[in-house]
């Protein structure tokens, strides 16, 4: 194995980890800021029990997100050297914006939300509520725009030559509003919210089974429910948007995400199959002519196809196909619970469906695992290019880490994060079985003491 392979293997693991934390602390955001301006309008204690539950779990998230961030960005330095040298200047200022206007927020006010209940006025700690969820949000807006950039560079030049050949920012809101960054920001955004939403549900779901918390399981199940369809059906019209973006822009990705080959020719869509690279076919079922129709409105216009490219520039193809058809169908899937989680909502029969109940239970693992494979789709279906059309991925490494260095951490890596992903486990287990009064009655009794 070389050194490219193995450092994208350590970066796939730890931005695959990392992206566990992110969507569910901006998802809670959203929820949180509902639960609290429900507090704040009614004064009914059992928002604040709800705001001050999911607080504290959002803190457990927050924490898991920080430490695994941190670890990732270091790699920018340590595995990918040239790569950072090239885009320094371009990609620099995106992770720089993030960590002044969004985590220093976010972080700043998080200790207000934690501890505040009892020490600064309602609208005070409301005012920190919407600032951290706020501080969340515009922490994917700087890190989707760096990303953006890197499918669809806009706003730049190249200077020097050789070893000193960079890209050089010439116009940094060019940078911000890249030709696919807004599409990708609501599409990731929407995601997230459908992560915190679902996991809402899921925690809420197993308090009605198991008969506990009854009032707050069902509370927070109409708001966690309310954000859930929102976001499902956000999601389907932004994915749809983002799509088109890439039929512009990146057409070769295109190709690998529906298996198209022939070099200009109406594209099949496919609902499911697999990809036989070596003889350059999809095995499956196809609905000739939609994928050009749904992007052209006819059916007979021609699309460009992976024999436009030489094989070295084609991205690996079965993996992003079943990448991107796999997150489709977990989107339906997560669609169609939440109108039925509505639908029995307006019937009155929500909180006795069990069978319902129960697939909420599980269903989150749908966002994360959808999230997962959007982001794969998107990285992979980029390849050969690490920035498209200026530097390939292979020229990206550090040139001075060697294969046995690189596998070396990449397995301590792993080994860490197995470490920390249980004990979030069990911290996250525990803080369930507590219960959401937990807080307020240890609250209380120290007020008593």
């Amino acid at each position: 194995m070389d050194a490219a392979l193995l450092s994208r293997l350590q970066f796939a693991l730890t931005i695959a980890f990392h992206y566990i934390f992110p969507p569910l602390s901006i998802g809670l955001g959203v929820i949180l800021v509902v639960m609290e301006a429900f507090y704040i309008k009614t004064r009914e204690p059992i928002y604040r029990h709800m705001t001050r539950f999911w607080a504290g779990v959002f803190g457990l998230i927050f924490a898991m997100g920080v430490a695994t961030g941190i670890v990732m960005e270091f790699q920018f330095g340590t595995n990918w050297s040239a790569y950072s040298r090239f885009v320094g200047d371009v990609f620099g200022s995106a992770l720089a914006a993030e960590g002044i206007f969004a985590f220093f927020l976010e972080s700043g006010f998080l200790a207000l939300l934690l501890f505040g209940w009892d020490k600064v006025s309602p609208a005070v700690h409301f005012m920190s509520t919407i600032l951290v969820c706020l501080g969340a949000h515009f922490s994917a807006v700087w890190i989707v725009v760096a990303n953006s950039w890197m499918q669809t560079p806009a706003g730049f030049r190249i200077v020097g030559e050789g070893m000193t050949r960079r890209a050089e920012t010439v116009g940094f809101w060019a940078v911000v509003f890249n030709p696919s960054s807004m599409e990708r920001l609501s599409h990731t955004l929407l995601g997230a919210w459908q992560a915190g939403a679902f996991f809402v549900l899921s925690v809420s779901a197993w308090y009605l089974l198991t008969r506990r918390h009854l009032d707050f399981a069902r509370r927070s199940m109409k708001i966690g429910l309310a954000v859930a369809l929102l976001s499902s059906l956000g999601s389907v019209i932004t994915g749809d948007i983002s799509v088109r973006v890439v039929a512009e822009h990146q057409p070769a990705k295109l190709a690998a995400i529906e298996g198209h080959y022939a070099a200009e020719a109406p594209a099949s869509l496919n609902v499911f199959g697999w990809v036989d690279e070596r003889n350059e076919r999809v095995v499956g079922i196809a609905l000739p002519g939609m994928l050009s129709f749904l992007l052209h409105g006819d059916s007979t216009t021609p699309i460009t196809g992976l024999r436009t490219y030489a094989p070295e520039d084609r991205p690996p193809v079965n993996i992003v196909f079943q990448s991107f058809h796999a997150m489709v169908l977990l989107g339906g899937i997560l669609l169609l619970l939440a109108l039925a989680g509505v639908l029995y909502l307006w019937r009155g029969k929500l909180f006795e469906a069990r069978w319902l109940l129960w697939s909420f239970v599980f269903a989150v693992l749908g966002p994360q695992l959808a999230n997962q494979l959007g982001w794969l789709t998107a990285e992979v279906g980029r390849q050969p290019w690490i920035v498209q059309g200026l530097m390939r991925t292979t020229a990206a490494v550090s040139p001075a880490v060697k294969p046995a260095e690189i596998l070396t951490s990449l397995v301590l890596f792993g080994v860490i994060y197995g470490l920390l992903f249980f004990l979030f486990l069990f911290l996250l287990d525990r803080k369930i079985r507590q219960g959401p009064l937990a807080e307020d009655l240890e609250t209380a009794g120290r007020h008593r003491a």
